[in-house]
């Protein structure tokens, strides 16, 4: 019988279940890197087969699939993962090789490879492989296959010569072996041995990607971040596109109890039961409202979590970053539900204009709307709105301990987004001046705070949820004003 851990490998599991093959991991993809690089250096006189390799994973590439050129397996693999929204956890601190024997071993490394070679599922073009690609000479695909984050075959060919050229005063030697290397066996056996040497080197964790530039490092850690980021968002904003596909609408109707009636100038009294009918419903309306954003607190806690380096900081500066920054991440993630005229929650409910005066007042509503509205202009998308309520709540804020440590973590968010707007495939691109934005809703979170006096003097008339009163800081019991 097979064992368990057998199964979850021919399953592609090991990454994600209870096994640990971990352990075996090592000497695996050592085996499978020497079989790779054997195969590529074939003694052989017959010319294999080329083809044009996926830049995930090294397989044969099918055509141009989300931007990239693929195989059908990271295809579907990537189709899947943005579909369905997977959350993957790797055991590896996500440095683990990925080429085409080992591709489903772990599948956040996948992924995140996805990601890095640039697919996006805003990217639509699709198409076959040209046949003048397919039929590439073995040295081109030999040289493209090992170095997968290159673009064009040349630039591949190119590295690959710098990777296995002596130093100074041997290249003549090196060459030599080079164009003879079909006829002379004995040469064929130097050329390996300098191959092997040169890929020795290499450091274990990049192998597939042979001569990584510095630049190249940077651009993986980048498109790390922007992975990172866009899962959190996407598993912990009720707002995504895909929350929101054929969500049912429905006003935020106040009880007839609530109801009031024009008064009368020449009645006093039809007047002061007016207003007190005014102030009922108020109450009545930011209870309905609290319950609604009541969610959200625990939802910018996860996503704030999950931001890298955010757990680092000390937890004053955290509980600070969330307090004082949510209203703001919260109304990034609320805006493309917020038109001129209303502001629709989670479960469909939607708040009028004039409900919302009735809360605040005429002119933060205006100045809300206003906000959004600049925001909604760009037309981010999720990944894109997730890295810039990141920026966002990475803020900086009075009281905060380490301010260069928080300047650092948006520093790097900023950039992810920078790129993230900018890809050359075209999508996002009314994103590329979205950071303008972060000081206007930095004014209105401002505002905001001091509107919510009226929370604390009146907090013994309201029923709020606790976390609803924690995040804002208003009162629930007595001890609280002490």
């Amino acid at each position: 019988m097979r064992t368990t851990q057998d199964q979850c490998k021919s399953r592609g599991y090991a990454s994600s279940c209870g096994c640990n093959d971990s352990l075996s991991f090592k000497d695996d993809s050592s085996v499978d890197i020497e079989q790779h690089y054997a195969a590529a250096d074939s003694n052989s006189s017959t010319p294999a087969k080329s083809f044009v390799p996926c830049k995930v994973c090294g397989d044969k590439a099918s055509g141009y699939h989300y931007g990239v050129t693929s195989c059908e397996g990271c295809k579907g693999f990537f189709r899947r993962s943005i579909q369905k929204q997977i959350e993957y956890r790797c055991l590896r601190d996500g440095k683990c090789l990925v080429i085409r024997l080992n591709r489903n071993r772990c599948q956040y490394c996948r992924f995140k490879k996805c990601l890095a070679v640039g697919m996006s599922r805003d990217s639509v073009r699709y198409g076959r492989v040209p046949k003048r690609s397919r039929e590439r000479g073995p040295e081109d695909t030999m040289a493209t296959t090992m170095t997968t984050t290159t673009t064009t075959t040349t630039m591949a060919a190119m590295e690959m010569q710098q990777l296995t050229t002596p130093d100074t005063g041997n290249n003549n030697a090196s060459n030599k072996n080079n164009n003879n290397n079909n006829n002379n066996n004995n040469n064929n056996n130097n050329n390996n041995t300098q191959s092997q040497n040169a890929i020795s080197r290499v450091p274990s964790a990049a192998v597939v990607e042979a001569d990584q530039s510095d630049a190249d490092v940077k651009q993986l850690a980048v498109y790390d971040v922007i992975h990172q980021v866009s899962q959190a968002h996407h598993a912990h904003c009720g707002f995504t596109e895909e929350s929101t596909r054929g969500l049912t609408r429905k006003p935020m109707i106040i009880p007839a109890s609530n109801s009031s009636q024009p008064a009368s100038p020449e009645d006093p009294e039809a007047a002061s039961s007016t207003a007190e009918t005014v102030e009922s419903q108020r109450i009545w309306l930011w209870q309905q409202f609290a319950t609604r954003v009541t969610p959200s607190v625990q939802r910018v806690v996860e996503f704030a979590k999950r931001m890298p380096g955010f757990c680092e900081l000390s937890q004053d500066d955290q509980l600070i970053l969330i307090k004082v920054g949510f209203f703001e991440v919260w109304l990034c993630h609320i805006s493309k539900m917020t038109t001129d005229n209303s502001m629709t929650f989670e479960d469909g409910t939607y708040f009028t204009r004039q409900q919302l005066e009735l809360m605040y007042e005429p002119d933060f509503v205006s100045a809300l709307m206003q906000v959004t509205s600049s925001l909604n202009a760009h037309q981010l998308t999720d990944t894109e709105l997730g890295l810039f309520s990141a920026a966002v709540l990475l803020n900086e804020r009075p009281g905060l301990n380490d301010v260069k440590a928080v300047q650092r973590l948006q520093d790097r968010v900023l950039e992810a987004l920078r790129v993230q707007t900018t890809r050359p495939s075209g999508e996002g691109a009314g994103g590329t001046n979205v950071s303008q934005r972060i000081p206007e809703l930095r004014a209105l979170g401002a505002r905001h705070a001091n509107l919510l006096d009226w929370f604390r003097r009146n907090w013994t008339k309201l029923k709020l949820p606790p976390l609803f009163a924690e995040i804002f800081d208003i009162p629930k019991c007595e001890e609280d004003l002490q």
